[in-house]
């Protein structure tokens, strides 16, 4: 289920703040690139006073040697300073994105399970890429060319206040309705590209679904209609990047024909000053260049609001990542003494929970225990709570009421990696990790030894398919490399590697064939010898040997027993197993607890 809600509409300072976060642990190094800018720009600004002193020596027919090694000097030194700033502005952005990027993969894999449910993985991908490129300008060059483009502006107008205050009068005239024009325009520019941003993740999070449902798409013939719903967004979000595209053309064009209108204005006005004999040609002259030098802040300044727009856009998606609650590796209490059944490993006590308060329980008043050796097997309708009690048993979700206990210690009082590093989890979609097959199977115990990897695949009979792969160990899992039931096996053991003392399989067999179940059955048996095996399963042939099953209906605990037990005591046992066509002997009549 992917999560359609727009970006919250944060305030423009709260927008900054996030902005200003990704620069300031660089900010000495921006400070040299502002410092480098302001030398450039000095430059910059001299030269047209240098290029008056040299007119004026061609009237008065003076030695032009100093003031022409001077300008020249002032073209190469700028020239080298904009190369060393570029270069050093360059390299700060990737360091920028490089930190954003590795953030936000370090905060969404700490953030809780319930905070990405209802959220794309195409979608979070598109903030970590696409979102953090929109950063890189704004908080680098952005700045620089921000207070470069100020300074040259201020200095200029400063040096045209110095040669003639009319005609300065005239350029600040058009100056002041540029800049209120261009400032109408950034907030819209803004919302476009914020726009245009959650597009894009719309689209990532649609095109990361079909990918991975490729073979259900062409099945149903749906490649022309996925295409549609996948170019409806790409669509949108070309509208409202031309949206932007064009409001961006109307900032440039209104600065650019500000100042040719300025120029204009000049010309005239100056032409009118030089006949009266207000001013000389060559005061003028300076003037001209000081006008077009004009440009180059302004259009610094315009690149720079328009920059700044966008990675506000970005940072307001990017915060919103930010903003997910994330796990927490300390106990909620400090260790304390607690008592368990006998021979008991985990215990739920009473144990509610509910997706939402309007919502019926998933788990309501749930009470099981799990004994420290064995194989529990749970089962139920669909919607009867199992997946809840894994994920509660993992610590994805907390109990509402009630507690779960742990050799006798409340999970509260447990730290979240000593929990998991006791327990072994192989999903229902067993997922296999990018990597090898090597790096799969020790995930969860890096120090395991080939020995003991191949172990686990002999136990799963996966060892001879293996073996007959060119890489062995050191092959490159795809989607083509094995087959669904192979990555189930691989899956398996992965989990038996680590020899935790507490097992879960979600319908560890669902894609197995006989042969292959019949090997993981063992297998489960062996690891039940030594440490508790629960699993979830909806074919019951893979738990009629459990030591226990507890059957689930609604969020209660509706019978434990055995397989035997529960077909002689319990009617939904019964029709389930009737449901799946299980040959069963006739049961015995032994009656059972029921919940």
């Amino acid at each position: 289920m992917t999560d359609d809600r727009p970006t919250p509409d944060l305030p423009t300072s709260a927008k900054v703040r996030l902005l200003w976060g990704y620069a300031r642990p660089h900010k000495r190094i921006l400070i040299i690139g502002l410092l480098l800018g302001l030398v450039a720009t000095g430059a910059e600004l001299v030269t047209p006073l240098v290029t008056k002193s040299v007119l004026d020596g061609l009237e008065l027919d003076e030695s032009l040697r100093g003031p022409v090694t001077l300008l020249a000097v002032l073209l190469v030194a700028g020239a080298a300073v904009e190369l060393i700033q570029a270069i050093l502005l360059g390299t700060l952005a990737e360091r920028i994105i490089l930190a954003a990027r590795t953030g936000m993969v370090r905060h969404l894999l700490r953030t809780k399970v319930t905070e990405l449910g209802s959220r794309s993985p195409g979608e979070m991908v598109t903030r970590v890429t696409s979102d953090t490129m929109l950063i890189r300008e704004a908080t680098t060059s952005s700045i620089v060319n921000g207070v470069n483009g100020l300074v040259g502006l201020v200095g200029a107008l400063a040096l045209m206040a110095y040669l003639d205050l009319v005609l300065l009068g005239t350029t600040l005239g058009v100056i002041v309705v540029v800049s209120i024009l261009a400032g109408l325009l950034m907030p819209r520019l803004a919302k476009a590209q914020q726009e245009a941003q959650e597009e894009m993740g719309a689209l990532g999070g649609r095109l990361e679904g079909v990918l991975r449902a490729l073979r259900t798409v062409k099945a149903a013939r749906a490649e022309a209609r996925e295409t549609a719903r996948i170019g409806h967004h790409a669509e949108r979000s070309a509208e409202k990047s031309i949206r932007a595209v064009r409001l961006e053309a109307w900032a440039w064009t209104i600065t650019g024909g500000g100042i040719n209108l300025a120029v204009m204005l000049i010309l005239g006005v100056g032409a009118y000053r030089v006949a009266a004999g207000d001013m000389t040609v060559t005061t003028l002259v300076a003037f001209l260049l000081y006008a077009f030098q004009l440009m180059m802040p302004v259009m610094l300044l315009t690149m720079s609001l328009t920059s700044v727009q966008s990675g506000l856009a970005a940072a307001a998606r990017i915060g919103e990542i930010d903003a997910m609650a994330t796990e927490s590796d300390e106990p909620a209490a400090g260790p304390a003494a607690g008592t368990t059944a006998a021979g008991a490993a985990l215990e739920l006590r009473d144990v509610e929970y509910r997706y939402s308060p309007e919502s019926a329980p998933a788990l309501d008043g749930v009470s099981l225990t799990i004994p420290r050796h064995g194989h529990t097997a749970i089962i139920g309708p669909s919607g009867a709570g199992k997946t809840t009690v894994f994920s509660l048993l993992l610590k994805f979700l907390q109990p509402q009421h009630g507690e779960i206990v742990l050799d006798g210690r409340p999970f509260a009082e447990w730290r979240l990696s000593d929990l998991r590093s006791r327990i072994a989890y192989v999903e229902q979609d067993t997922p296999l990790v990018p990597g090898t097959l090597r790096e799969n199977l020790s995930y969860a115990a890096p120090e395991a030894t080939d020995d003991e990897l191949w172990a686990a695949l002999a136990t799963v009979r996966l060892d001879h398919r293996v073996h007959d792969l060119d890489d062995g160990l050191d092959t490159v899992l795809s989607p083509t490399t094995m087959s669904g039931g192979e990555r189930q096996r691989v899956a398996l053991a992965r989990a038996l590697v680590t020899d935790a003392e507490l097992l879960l399989l979600d319908e560890a067999t669902a894609q197995l064939d006989g042969l292959s179940e019949a090997a993981v059955a063992e297998g489960i048996r062996r690891q039940a010898a030594t440490g508790a095996v629960v699993t979830i399963a909806h074919r019951l042939s893979t738990v009629i040997d459990a030591d226990q099953i507890v059957l689930l209906e609604a969020g209660r605990v509706r019978a434990v027993g055995t397989h035997e037990q529960l077909l002689g005591a319990d009617e939904l046992y019964r029709e389930l197993v009737a449901a799946l066509r299980i040959a069963t002997p006739e049961p015995e009549a032994v009656t059972t607890p029921t919940a």
